[in-house]
């Protein structure tokens, strides 16, 4: 199972192991680490499970959709390059050790 570090915008850390196939926003979520929402439950229908992958990640995780995560991002404040939905992350075994950032706030 993929191990996931989730760093809050405060600098606290929670590592989570989860198994292949969820997305990184269900395990956020199913492991109660703050700062993931989750509103719409994972069909990437809002911005609450934004995320900054970080940037030694993103040739595995790959750059946020143009038609469909990007447009929600943008609703928000502080997209940056590496910007995603953590409910778009699927987590395989060559995402362990991934590493994400959050947000100061979700919306």
């Amino acid at each position: 199972m993929p191990k996931i570090t989730y760093i809050e915008h405060n600098g606290v850390e929670h590592i989570v192991e989860a198994p292949e196939g969820m997305s990184a926003m269900r395990a956020a979520i199913s492991f109660g680490v703050p700062g993931i929402d989750g509103d719409c439950g994972g069909n990437a229908a809002c911005a609450t499970c934004h995320v900054f992958v970080d940037r030694t990640w993103l040739s595995k995780t790959g750059r946020a959709d143009p038609e469909r995560e990007l447009q929600l991002l943008e609703l928000g404040e502080g997209t940056q390059e590496n910007s995603r939905l953590a409910c778009q992350i699927l987590l395989t075994a060559e995402l362990d050790g991934l590493v994400l950032r959050l947000p100061h706030q979700q919306f």
